[in-house]
This record gives structure tokens, sequence and C-alpha cells, in this order.
């Protein structure tokens, strides 16, 4: 690496950063278009972390604790929970700015290597998931980051240092990246730590691999220093949980069209092609990590909701770079600096609109038309930034079914298969879902409890979200889930379990129903509205 070279990356990088960052911050609040149901968990994992709470300890996640902790830490130096996002994503960018600039200075030739750092800084930054809808979300702010880590570990193995060789600080990065990925998404650890691994036990480099593996252990130790020794076995508890999980078995498409699918097998061809081609040219170890990598990308992919391959871009970069000269050929006489040259340009072309999505996001936040926004949580100043679309916050839509009685269609309905219907308090629970709304909902439903005297007690929703303590005097509920995924999690800490009639998840509900009579909690009724039932838990 170069002293040049090494300037003149953190001035465009550091320029780039310092460009989204202000179109994140410059609009004064939060603006979203979607996903508020996944900005509602999040807000309330922040507000838990920032009270005090410890994620898998104190509250029910598979998330890991750096997907929250950093934006946690702006909402209890006083910052709101909208600004506290933004400036997270900022921090998180300029705490990654050194190894970005170490893996492009040092992997990625020529112009390729500013790309790559301002790709990696776009997807620590973006304010949505992937794909092409034009549109601000955070929700999965978490995959962004463990794609960025990847991002950094996964060149360091698989390409030769263009200059001076760094094993120490090398390794150390890459156990580093790693680390945080089981802090932030466990799914990248599992999926990337044996090609990593592999990659270098093959490259023979005892001082990568002791600095690897001593920067992975020092993270673990602060970890269990802050947290206690329970943290670890809670978050293998709550992995455990979600994985059993029929509700979360798969969140997106089957993984043999993640694989093979439409939208899916011109990337997979891509990635086959590299390892055939690497295997060809003096890079063949390269191309065999590119093939353990596969099944990692593939079920980091399928794992996430919207089945983004995001790591085609890395699949671009890494060929680009281990391009041989012009002169080598394979045996069939293809020249195989071509050919791999061909192969970037199809991950780079198949990537484009989720890549175009993701680094043009906070600039689409910065141009939005924020006349008829409004707060997604009410009543919370702490939360009043967080803004989205009055309708879809206020207005709530009912999905109901319309062949009933006296509709006429009752002989067609006959003929469908349904579940029996599912009993609750000795009555069974209605056939509808509320598909919009959210805010209004929460909001009149914690107003109702507060005004019937209900303040002050911690209660256990049965529904996909249960945050009501955001939106009024009461208090979370020890031991629950912000997102419901399997259960009864701090039913046991529950002064009241509220029903809503027609709940946002209509499964949710039902599998709750169902282990209240599984695990023997009687519910006597207090209160009954239009809204809701609630309840009091009776062991």
């Amino acid at each position: 690496m170069t002293d040049l070279r090494w300037l003149r990356l953190t001035l465009v990088l550091g320029l780039g950063l310092a460009a989204w960052a202000g179109a994140l911050v410059a609009k004064g609040g939060f603006f979203i278009d979607m996903h508020e149901g996944d900005t509602l968990h999040l807000l309330d994992m922040i507000m838990r972390m920032a009270a005090g709470e410890w994620p898998h300890l104190d509250f029910m996640t598979p998330i890991g604790v750096l997907a929250i902790a950093p934006i946690s830490a702006f909402v209890a130096a006083g910052s709101t929970a909208g600004q506290a996002i933004l400036l997270a994503q900022v921090a998180v960018a300029l705490a990654l700015l050194p190894a970005v600039i170490r893996v492009a200075a040092s992997r990625i030739p020529g112009a390729w290597g500013y790309l790559y750092g301002l790709y990696v800084l776009a997807l620590v930054l973006a304010v949505i998931h992937g794909d092409a809808a034009r549109v601000v979300s955070i929700s999965m702010h978490y995959n962004r980051w463990a794609w960025a880590l990847a991002y950094i570990a996964l060149p360091l193995v698989l390409l030769p240092p263009r200059g001076p060789a760094r094993p120490a600080l090398d390794g150390a990065i890459v156990g580093l990246a790693l680390a945080g990925m089981a802090l932030t998404k466990m799914t990248y650890f599992i999926a990337f730590l044996p090609p990593v691994a592999l990659a270098l036990l093959i490259a023979r480099d005892g001082r990568a691999i002791r600095a690897a593996v001593m920067a992975g252990l020092a993270v673990a130790v602060v970890v269990t220093i802050l947290a206690g020794p329970a943290f670890w076995l809670a978050y293998a508890g709550d992995l455990l949980t979600v994985a059993g999980s029929e509700f979360r078995a798969m969140p997106g498409d089957s993984i043999d069209l993640v694989v093979s699918g439409p939208e899916h097998l011109t990337a997979s061809l891509a990635l086959s092609a590299a390892v055939v081609l690497l295997r060809q040219t003096a890079a063949k170890t390269a191309g065999l990590i590119l093939l353990v990598l596969l099944p990692g990308f593939v079920y980091v992919t399928w794992q996430n909701w919207g089945n983004d391959p995001q790591w085609i871009y890395l699949l671009a970069f890494v060929v680009l770079a281990l391009r041989p000269g012009p002169e080598v050929v394979n045996r069939r006489g293809w020249n195989l600096r071509q050919a791999l040259t061909l192969v970037a340009v199809v991950a780079l072309a198949n990537g484009a609109p989720s890549a175009i999505n993701v680094v043009s996001s906070p600039l689409h936040h910065l141009s939005r038309d924020t006349e008829d926004m409004v707060p997604l949580v009410t009543g919370n100043p702490a939360l009043a930034d967080v803004l989205g679309d009055k309708e879809r916050y206020w207005r709530r839509y009912i999905r109901v079914p319309g062949d009933g009685p006296g509709t006429g269609l009752e002989a067609f309905a006959a003929q469908v298969e349904t579940d029996e219907p599912v009993m609750l308090a000795g009555a069974p629970v209605e056939d509808c879902s509320s598909e919009a709304g959210y805010t209004a909902v929460f909001t009149v439903i914690a107003r109702d409890l507060e005004a019937a005297g209900y303040a002050g007690s911690a209660v256990f929703g049965a529904d996909l979200l249960s945050g009501f303590w955001l939106f009024g005097d009461f208090r979370p509920l020890k031991g629950g889930a912000p997102w419901h995924y399997d259960g009864l999690p701090g039913i046991g800490n529950a002064d009241y379990v509220l029903v809503p009639h027609c709940p946002m998840s209509t499964d949710v509900r039902d599998r709750v129903a169902k282990a209240l009579v599984a695990e023997g909690v009687a519910l006597t009724q207090v209160r009954d509205t239009p809204l809701y039932a609630l309840y009091r838990p009776e062991p």
C-alpha cells in the first residue's frame, strides 16, 4: 500500500461518507415509506436498551446486541430516536472506515478499490435494505451492517496483498469482523466462519490466524464482562427458539428458488463460472474458497426477508482483483482475463438495481415531500422524529373472509380446506386481521387502557408486536419479545394478556392462544372493547 493511494482513498471515501451523512441528517427527522411494523420493533428494542436492558437477558430477540447498541447509545445520550438511528449509521461507517481503506488499498486494484470502498460505506449508510423499490425504510438495517462486515473480512482471505503483507493487522481485522457479524446477526457468522477459517488454514499464515482468534476472543471477553456469562446462553436460546419456529422458518422464497429462481439464476451462474475460471488460473485457492462460500451466500440470502443477494457485488470486486494478465489462456484457448471480466460485468449488471437503490437512498430521503407525514409513535417525545404516511398510520384497513353465510358463496367456501377455529378463553377468535393503521390502533388501545385504570401494568400482546409501553404509561414486559417469534416469552411477568380482535398477524394470535392452553395458563376476561379483549392470566 503506497502512502499516496492510502491518502487518496481516505480523501475519496471520507468525502463520500460526509456527503451521505449530510444527506441523512439534513432533513431534521427520519421519514420512512414502509415497514412501520419493523420500525416499531426496532424502536422497542432501542428504547429498552437505552433504559439499561440487554437483549436476550431482558427481552427475547435473535438480533445481536451490536445491531441495537449504536442506536441506543445515542438515545441514552439524549438524542431522539430518528436522529439516533441516522447518527448510529454514520458512527458505524466511521468505525469501519479504516478497515475499508485497508482492504481497498491492499486488495482491490485501481479504480475498483474506490468503488468497493464507497459501496461498503453505502451499505452501512443506506436507508433501504436493497431490492429495486425506491422507498425509504430502516427495516433489516442489521443485514446491511453484517454484509458490510462480510465485504471487509472476505477479501482479506480471498485476495493476496498488493504491497507489503501485514498478516497480524489483516488477521485482527478478520477476527473483529467475524465477531461483529456474530453480535449483529449470527446467520452471517455461521455462514462465513467455515470458508474464512479454511482460507486461513490453507494459507498457513500462523500470525494471521493467531491475530484473528485473539481479536475475536477479545470481543467475547469484553461482552462477557459487560453482560455476564449468562448472555451467551440466553443468546443461544433465542436463536434456537427462532430456528425452531414454524412461523419464522422461511421469511421469503424457498431455498431452491434462491438458487435457481428467475431472480437468482444469473447470480448463481456467475458465481459458478467464476469458480471454474479461477481454478484455471493461478488463483486456484480463491476459486475453491468461492465454491465453499456458495452455500453461505445462498443461506444468508434465503434467510433474509426479500432474498436480495447482496453478495453479488462482492463477487464482482473479487473477480476483478483476481484477473490474470492478458496472455493467460485455458486449454480451450479462452482468454481468462477477458472471461473473468465478462463474469464481473454480468455480476455488476445483475446487482445494479439493488446497488443503485442502496447508494441513492440517503439522497432519496433528503428529497422527500414530508407535508403529510406524522409520527409513527404518538405521545412520546423521544420517538416523535420517526415519521411516515398519515394514511398508512391513521387509517385502519381490515382483511376478513367475504364468503360467509348470506353471500351466496358458501358452496365454494365449503370446498376449501381451512383450520379448525382457534379457541381463546372458551370462545372462538375472530377471523380477521389489520392491514394498516397501526399507529391509530396502538394509540387508542393505550389511551383506553390508561383511562380504565391499567396504567403502569406490563402487558403481553397476543400479536406480532406488543409495544404498548411506547405509546403510554406501561412497563416493558420483562422477558417479552418486541417481535413475537414463538412461545409465550415473558408471560410469567405479565399483569395482563391483550388480544386484539383483528390482530396484525392471525398466525401469531392463534399460536399464542394454543400455547396458553398447552402451558395451562387460564385467562379471566377483565375488559372487552371493539378493538381488543383484556385478560388476567392465572397460572
